[in-house]
């Protein structure tokens, strides 16, 4: 499951009080909020139903050319709503799956999830594309002209006479202009690359609306929304909702806790950490993952104490450590389109410079984005995560 960028953050003072738990049984309280979310999620169907003819898509983003129309962008915010309420929904059948029918909640939860990563897709695409072709410009400098990509390649030019022993300014000047002289051609074979990904996730994410499986969802999820199916032999969905209920959230918060302790924050806890870029892109790959792991149990938190406070307001801490995972994983997945697009056979040498620079780039922003997760996370982070933006 993916999730969504998270809004601004306010202050840790003007967060106010926390709410008290909410009261009535398990089933009421957790019964209740699943009816929420399928309800939301039906919003979101019928809302992209009247949308979906009109803007001719599945509406999961614009492009970078930025051409969208009021009736697109209404499709795009239902098939937002549409994962919003997957996500919800399956990270609530997951933390409170004791008390549900386990086969029918880890059935709708797959499903949730594979709706979710589907509609996702495009979007994440064409947003990783605007943020790799900005970091080409702001890398060349903008009083730096980019060559035309099918002009002379650096590599074709004569190198001319060799520096003096001493004299670093020819040859420095000379790396810098490589990376004008690449960034164009890197540009556009990033285009070439991720448009045809955004495009395939688009098509895909249109069959996904109009097939079976999405419709067997639609149907389960309305069933959802006015009975939840708990367990037969579950006696404690008649107790009182916190006794019930804060248990599992709080195993959630231990969930968290012990994927946070094995990250290492004390390597992450300088501003610029250049032992962070000395890695393969294995070890980067394998990192990446245990800090989005904990960006998705970060959520998962989130979406528990959603129930037992559904009217809390947002913990400003909880949403600064979720927005900093998020630049996290943008700022990762950029990196490796990076080092993907470098890996194409027969690119010129100043287009693998500009994409190897572009890589480093991105990099340094997952390093940033670390420095600022360890800045905002604390222990008691976890006490009251409070519900949090998507």
């Amino acid at each position: 499951m993916v999730v969504e960028p998270v809004a601004g953050t306010r202050d840790a003072a003007e967060d106010g009080p926390v709410p008290a738990a909410v009261t009535g049984s398990a089933a009421d309280v957790l019964g209740g909020y699943l009816h929420g979310r399928a309800a939301e999620f039906l919003r979101a169907l019928r809302a992209h139903a009247r949308g979906a003819g009109g803007a001719g898509g599945s509406g999961g983003g614009t492009g970078h050319d930025g051409a969208a129309g009021p009736e697109r962008d209404g499709t795009a915010q239902a098939v937002d709503g549409l994962r919003a309420a997957s996500r919800r929904l399956g990270g609530t059948l997951l933390t409170y799956r004791p008390l549900l029918d386990a086969a029918w909640a880890d059935s709708l939860r797959t499903e949730l999830g594979w709706l979710a990563g589907t509609l996702g897709r495009e979007h994440a695409y064409a947003a990783r594309l605007e943020r790799l072709l900005g970091a080409l410009h702001r890398l060349a400098g903008p009083s730096s002209p980019v060559q035309d990509p099918e002009g002379p390649d650096a590599g074709d030019r004569p190198a001319g006479p060799p520096a003096r022993a001493g004299d670093r300014a020819g040859a420095a000047a000379r790396a810098k202009s490589a990376l004008p002289v690449g960034a164009a051609r890197a540009g556009a074979l990033l285009d070439r690359q991720l448009t045809l990904a955004r495009t395939r996730a688009h098509s895909a994410a249109l069959q996904a609306l109009g097939s079976a499986r999405f419709h067997a969802v639609a149907d389960a999820v309305a069933l959802l929304a006015s009975e939840a199916p708990f367990r037969a032999d579950e006696a404690r969905i008649g107790l009182p909702a916190p006794a019930v209920l804060e248990p599992l959230a709080e195993q959630a918060r231990r969930q968290l806790a012990d994927a946070v302790a094995v990250l290492p924050l004390s390597r992450a806890g300088a501003p610029y950490n250049a032992d962070g870029l000395a890695r393969s892109l294995a070890t980067e790959a394998r990192q990446d993952a245990a800090w989005d792991q904990v960006r998705v149990l970060l959520r998962l938190c989130r979406y528990a104490q959603e129930v037992l406070e559904p009217r809390g307001e947002p913990d400003a801490r909880t949403r600064s450590a979720g927005q900093a995972l998020e630049r996290h994983r943008q700022a990762a997945a950029a990196a490796a389109a990076a080092a993907s697009a470098a890996a194409t056979p027969r690119i010129a040498p100043a287009t693998a410079y500009a994409l190897g620079v572009l890589h480093a780039d991105q990099r340094h922003e997952v390093e940033a984005a670390r420095f600022a997760f360890g800045h905002h996370w604390t222990p008691g982070l976890l006490t009251s995560p409070g519900p949090g933006p998507l």
